[in-house]
């Protein structure tokens, strides 16, 4: 590769890296915060010291550019709510008497006032805080946090580039606040937004930013035309400013389709471009609008989301097209490293063989600057980098463990009907009271309980060696018993075993399945302090033993009525691991399925009664672009049918889904086919209840009337009252009662408050309904 002027520009950046330290230290002071344990001061001084470090981390990689603004105590919608004065009317007093208390109640509530509503972000397992928009909204700007952060880092002597959430993105993620029409659309606020734009950029400019990144990602959506001049009018007006930085409008997670001429034609400085998702379409989208002369083009070439490593060559590549399309060219990952854990060098317990195809954060920091050098200097100069790429690439493909024959011949063996139940809904609804004989708005919960400080001290004592097997054992029957026993002393109808024994819902059964790996410190952000380990389905998948039949007998064992067997869907068993890239989807996710299969039979054939197979990341998975929904849906609904139509009629299958958009996948929830569903709908004041309805829904559904999320404990009341709500779109003999998702996050104190009062409302309706 030859250097040229464009090439010899090329700068390595990022647009966000993992916010919580390399050993989760922001967790534990956010939730020390909120314990009282650690002062504000503590909290902000550590949080300091995190983003120290990352900027540090990273300019020691070779990024030329850091990021700033990215960091978060809860969330980045959040903050970008914050900076533009959109605090909810009844969160004010709290932010008003302090700006941190009053941020967390908005992220988690209190017991008097409800937090924002939660869903995901895009096709992620990040979950962001949804802004609450209506007529009335009157936006201020405040830059304070995204300034001081810049200041941070400028005061260290590095480059740096402050990264907010774009304004049409914002009021595109945004709903109209309670009490506001439904049909209010937020985006009808653009031209009240974009003055407190500029007077962020305004302030920015005047910190010292050369250049602001503004994410766009809702523009990888499919937009209309009206949406697409809402985007063309924002950046025409903050591009006309003359007291602003440099603009970048970054885009990832997709191909920019018609939305890529609109911000080529802006005026403002850059874009950044996702070329891992959607590297052809983006490439001939830019080649079709003449390349961007004149402007800066961040190509996000490294994949953001995945740990594989990268393919070097084919990166450089990619990047040898661009630096014809644009003035400058310049070297990123697709999206945020948010998305992928901190550092594949902590793992001890992988073998270096398989270790050495593994990029997290700080690798893939090394992999962009690799990509920079080369890009600018020529491959000459990265030739023993290359030469390693090549031999990691070669032995993955080569390893016997990504290729299973008897796994691949069953899968291949796969019919039709192997994906559809003998009988129609209505005969198994008759079987199903017959066995169950269930009440009017039966009571359940979603699977987890409370994970106690003696049943995590027992799982730290088990790996550090301290107690054995035996003992460990012991405090999960106890557990088991302590959750049984609660659950018939509250009236509960169908039981759960409270899952103790399990440390994570997908990671739990990848530790059984062949082809998977487990990490030790390989943390993602979920939302807020929840972080998770998503296991690396590195080969081809199948069930050696039974998983979960142990301790849901012995929990059956305990209680007359029935206790739901607990399994995690094939869906959310891909979308919450890191995937094999090296075949398609739909291949891995039948070999999953057909795991968890050998797996629901048996617990039928214990005596399970009920079994539910939870897929909360069906809607998150769904492509952002329409025209790729019909494929993906049809093999992931048929995965979960090939997972549970082995059962007999009267065995009852549930699934479950929570903190998503459900709206636009009605019909394949429907095409699930499973028994019952249980949906988060109390923040969303039961507005799945309300799609469920308008599609003619047949089978039952539990949308929640408890929100897990928050620490709050809901009155027996107020859980009436979202039942009466449900009630409006789904009748009584198809209602059943719930959380809106598994209580392994909360305390036992309000979740034996809470379900109390579920049990109660419950009761409450059914007197109603009785003599009505």
């Amino acid at each position: 590769m030859t250097t040229d002027t464009a090439a010899a520009a090329a700068r390595a950046t990022v647009y966000g890296y993992p916010r919580q330290g390399p050993a989760r230290e922001l967790k534990k002071a956010v939730e020390g915060y909120w314990k009282g344990h650690v002062g504000a001061g503590a909290l902000r001084s550590t949080a300091a010291g995190l983003r120290r470090a990352n900027w540090h981390e990273l300019a020691d990689a070779g990024i030329g550019e850091v990021p700033t603004g990215d960091f978060s105590f809860y969330d980045h919608v959040l903050d970008a709510t914050v900076m533009v004065g959109a605090i909810p009317e009844r969160h004010r007093p709290a932010v008003e008497a302090d700006a941190l208390d009053g941020y967390f109640a908005m992220a988690r509530g209190t017991q008097d006032v409800a937090p924002l509503e939660m869903t995901k972000w895009f096709d992620t397992n990040y979950h962001y805080l949804v802004p609450e928009l209506g007529p009335g909204t009157v936006f201020t700007a405040d830059s304070a946090k995204q300034v001081a952060e810049l200041k941070e880092a400028l005061a260290l002597g590095l480059p740096a580039r402050p990264v907010l959430v774009g304004p049409v993105t914002y009021l595109l993620l945004a709903k109209p606040a309670p009490g506001v029409a439904a049909d209010f659309e937020p985006l009808t606020l653009l031209d009240r937004l974009l003055p407190v734009y500029a007077e962020v950029l305004a302030d920015l400019r005047e910190a010292g930013a050369e250049w602001v990144q503004l994410d766009e990602p809702a523009l990888v959506q499919d937009r209309t035309p009206a949406e697409l001049n809402a985007a063309g009018r924002a950046y025409r007006d903050l591009g006309a400013l003359t007291d602003r930085p440099k603009v970048l409008v970054a885009s990832y997670f997709d191909r920019l389709g018609d939305a890529l001429p609109v911000l080529a034609g802006a005026p403002v400085e850059g874009l950044a471009l996702d070329f891992t998702e959607a590297a052809a379409a983006n490439l001939d989208a830019l080649a079709a609008v003449g390349g961007l002369p004149g402007k800066r083009l961040v190509a996000g070439v490294v994949n953001g989301r995945n740990i594989w490593v990268d393919d070097l060559e084919k990166s450089l590549a990619t990047l040898g097209t661009l630096l014809g399309l644009a003035d400058r060219v310049d070297v990123a990952a697709s999206c945020s490293l948010l998305h992928v854990p901190v550092d594949a060098a902590l793992e001890r317990d992988i073998e270096p063989q398989i270790l050495r195809w593994l990029a997290f954060a700080r690798q893939k920091t090394a992999e962009i600057a690799t990509l920079a050098r080369g890009l600018t200097q020529g491959t000459h100069t990265i030739s023993a980098q290359l030469a390693a790429n090549r031999a990691a690439l070669a032995s993955r493909t080569a390893s016997a463990l990504t290729r299973d024959p008897a796994v691949r011949a069953r899968t291949a063996a796969v019919s039709p009907a192997d994906a559809r139940r003998a009988q129609p809904y209505a005969e198994r609804a008759a079987a199903q009271r017959g066995s169950l004989g269930l009440p009017l708005l039966p009571t359940t919960t979603i699977g987890s309980f409370p994970q106690t400080a003696e049943l995590r001290t027992a799982r730290a004592g088990l790996r550090a060696g301290r107690i054995d097997d035996a003992a460990y054992e012991e405090r999960v029957r106890a557990e088991i018993q302590e959750v049984i026993a609660f659950q018939e002393k509250a009236g509960i109808d169908v039981l759960v075993h409270g899952e103790p024994e399990r440390n994570d819902m997908v990671q739990y059964f990848a530790e059984q399945l062949t082809g998977y790996l487990a990490t030790q410190h390989g943390w993602v952000q979920s939302y807020g302090t929840r972080y998770v380990r998503p296991p690396i389905l590195a080969g081809d998948i199948s069930r050696p033993e039974p998983m979960t039949v142990r301790w849901t007998t012995y929990a059956q064992s305990l209680t007359g009525r029935p206790v739901k067997g607990m399994l995690t869907g094939p869906v959310t068993m891909l979308a919450w691991s890191f995937v094999r890239d090296d075949q398609p989807l739909a291949d891995t996710a039948r070999q999953v399925a057909l795991a968890l299969r050998d797996e629901v039979d048996d617990l039928e054939r214990s005596g399970t009664s009920v079994i539910q197979v939870d897929e909360p990341a069906l809607r998150e998975t769904l492509p952002l672009r329409a025209a790729d929904h019909a494929a993906y849906l049809a093999w992931a609904t048929e995965a979960f049918r090939l997972t549970t139509s082995g059962v007999r009629p009267d065995t009852q299958v549930h699934t479950h889904m929570c903190y998503a958009e459900f709206g636009d996948i009605v019909q394949a929830i429907d095409d699930l086919d499973a028994d019952v569903i249980s949906l988060e709908a109390a923040r969303s004041h039961m507005q799945v209840a309300r799609e469920l309805a308008a599609h003619g829904y047949p089978r039952e559904a539990g949308p929640g009337v408890y929100d897990i999320h928050s620490p709050r404990v809901p009155g027996a009341g107020e859980a009436a009252a979202l039942l009466r709500k449900g009630l409006e779109a789904i009748p009584a003999e198809r209602l059943w009662v719930n959380p809106d998702c598994g209580l392994k996050t909360r305390g036992w104190p309000e979740t034996r408050a809470s379900l109390e009062n579920l049990v109660a409302a419950a009761r409450t309706v059914r007197g109603e309904l009785s003599v009505s």
